[in-house]
């Protein structure tokens, strides 16, 4: 569960691909959507099906936007926002169950897959993400990764969720390291701030991947 820990004043930047000296950190952490994996469209096709039927609209700059949020809390903002009402956990299950019709569509992001091969092995790995276990665990082993890392947190391990640190948090202290020795790789707002708010310097993936758009 969560590591809790005192946050002191950090120095934690956010770097571009070419400015990191990654033998200089003890571990490193990555998120999954977006990240390790080019799965994003498949989500926003996802959720597209799943709110048609409640009338819910969802833009493909407002998914981007909410990137890094959990499925319930996305969810529950959407239905918020346009002031209808939803079975929160019925729509998560819904979501989750039509994403796996688009798992075969998901390719790896090829230069953040590289570093966790180079790197396996020579540092401890960690997966940090909002999504759900078992869809993390389907992703990572629909682009033949999912052995490369020590451990992965997910939504279901901590309370609060990125732009909190916890999630980067409680994975450097399943790998034993100090947040501030970690480097973390992360592709949305949420996720960056969540890193550094964590100490953790982190590599800005959008300056080197874009995904693919539906609209």
């Amino acid at each position: 569960m969560t590591h809790q820990t005192e946050l002191s004043p950090t120095t934690a930047k956010r770097l571009e691909l070419g400015e990191a000296n990654i033998s200089q950190y003890q571990a490193i952490i990555f998120d999954c959507d977006g990240t390790l994996a080019d799965s994003m469209p498949a989500h926003y096709l996802s959720w597209v099906a799943t709110l048609e039927p409640y009338g819910i609209h969802l833009s493909e700059d407002r998914f981007y936007a909410m990137g890094g949020w959990p499925t319930a809390k996305v969810t529950a903002e959407l239905a918020r926002e346009q002031g209808i009402l939803l079975d929160i956990d019925q729509v998560v299950q819904d979501k989750e169950h039509r994403f796996l019709d688009y798992i075969s569509t998901i390719q790896p992001i090829g230069p953040t897959v590289d570093i966790a091969r180079q790197w396996h092995g020579k540092l401890p790995l960690a997966v940090a993400t909002g999504g759900l276990p078992d869809v993390c665990a389907r992703i990572l082993a629909a682009i033949e990764i999912d052995q490369l890392f020590n451990t992965v947190v997910t939504c279901a391990d901590v309370v609060r969720h990125k732009p909190d640190p916890d999630i980067f948090l409680e994975a450097a202290n399943r790998l034993g390291v100090s947040p501030q020795k970690c480097l973390a790789f992360e592709d949305t707002e949420p996720g960056l701030i969540a890193a550094t708010g964590a100490g953790m310097d982190v590599i800005d993936v959008r300056t080197y991947y874009r995904p693919r758009r539906i609209t």
